[in-house]
């Protein structure tokens, strides 16, 4: 009986919390749904009106929507791929002893502090900048023409300025793995004769497996909403070379001010993160039993 009393009160307790989360996302979400099935836009007020599923049909065949996923895709990817291999290079050297190390792990991880428009406007103004910037400097320097990164690699330039900025997450998720690593275990197979890249290949990655596995969840579900870097920097273009999901519901919204139809491509960037989500979850689920 006591277990039963006790068991309520904590359900009381939590209720109010749970109640004002449920609502904090039920309320928003019924709304978008509700305003993807009107014909909706903001320099027409008053002339609303009932369209059904007709706005889901036009964003899912919109060509800026194909490219819109091949951009999402490639900069997700692409950043994973930096931060994964430049991490784990980054923490393998962090944990070899050395001066002033923990001075140096602080500036190796100081720019994932850094606010993304911050960064964004550094990297466009200071360094890839064709005329003034650092690397155009560099170019000159040696005689070679700048690159105009935001003109020429528009979309190789944003997934390298969200790269710098998720690096030093990896690199602390992996060097906190790393220094979980059994020292006696990697001794003893070097005195086997293990070279190192065979202890890398066959004792330090394994170890580093479920680390990497927390790196990419995490990693793509904010990938999947990179949003200032690009209006920042290119604003989407040239044309739609850089636009993403999250700036085409942007700009469908705010730009074209089409509120159905922005709200129809929310709900379905809404379902493709919790696909991406769900499959994460299993995959870091299976690892975790390994």
């Amino acid at each position: 009986m006591a277990t039963t009393h006790t068991r309520a009160a904590a359900r009381l307790t939590l209720a109010p919390s749970v109640i004002l989360l449920l609502a904090w996302m039920a309320i928003p979400l019924a709304m978008t749904l509700y305003f993807s099935t009107l014909r909706y836009n903001l320099l027409m007020p008053g002339m609303e009106s009932y369209v059904g599923v007709e706005n889901y049909g036009w964003f899912l065949t919109d060509p800026a929507f194909k490219a819109a996923i091949v951009n999402t895709l490639t900069l997700v990817l692409g950043v994973l791929a930096i931060t994964l291999i430049g991490g784990t290079a980054l923490a393998l050297l962090l944990d070899q002893p050395m001066w002033g190390q923990g001075i140096v792990r602080l500036l190796v991880i100081a720019p994932f502090f850094v606010m993304p428009t911050v960064s964004a406007l550094v990297w466009k103004n200071m360094l890839m900048h064709p005329v003034n910037g650092l690397f155009a400097w560099i170019a000159q320097s040696l005689g070679m023409e700048p690159v105009d990164w935001f003109a020429e690699l528009p979309l190789f330039s944003i997934i390298v300025i969200v790269a710098w900025g998720w690096l030093p997450f990896a690199t602390l998720i992996i060097l906190t793995a790393l220094q979980s690593l059994d020292s006696e275990q990697r001794e003893a197979a070097e005195m086997d004769g293990a070279g190192p890249v065979s202890v890398f290949a066959y004792i330090t990655l394994p170890h580093l497996a479920r680390a990497l596995t927390v790196v990419v969840l995490i990693e793509t579900i904010f990938l999947l909403s990179v949003f200032a870097e690009i209006l920042v920097t290119t604003n989407g273009g040239p044309g739609t070379a850089t636009t993403n999901l999250a700036f085409l519901i942007y700009a469908q919204a705010l730009l074209q001010y089409d509120i159905g139809g922005a709200s129809a491509g929310g709900v379905i960037a809404v379902i493709l993160a919790n696909i991406v989500a769900v499959f994460l979850i299993r995959m870091v689920g299976k690892n975790l039993e390994s």
